[in-house]
């Protein structure tokens, strides 16, 4: 466990994708794209839970209940980054 706080990037949020639920991002569409729905990028809620669970381990701490109901790339990151910087 760390306890250095890192921002989530988008690049982490693409290989998180093809890690935990097998879907393939370009993190530049990713970017690109950052308010689109995760289903337009083919990742369901478990899914999207397959992330949570791994970012919740390589933290050390539990996630907000509501990232796993973010709709988009960017409402994530920003629920998650703001949690990671907040320790809440």
């Amino acid at each position: 466990m760390t306890t250095e706080v890192t921002q989530v990037t988008v690049e982490e949020l693409a290989t998180l994708m093809k890690k935990a639920a097998g879907v393939t991002v370009d993190p530049h569409d990713l970017a690109r794209r950052a308010d689109s729905t995760f289903a337009e990028f083919g990742l369901d809620s478990l899914g999207l839970l397959g992330i949570v669970g791994e970012l919740e381990n390589r933290h050390g701490r539990a996630l907000p209940t509501d990232a796993e109901r973010c709709k988009s790339p960017r409402a994530f990151l920003d629920l998650v980054n703001g949690a990671l910087t907040t320790g809440a």
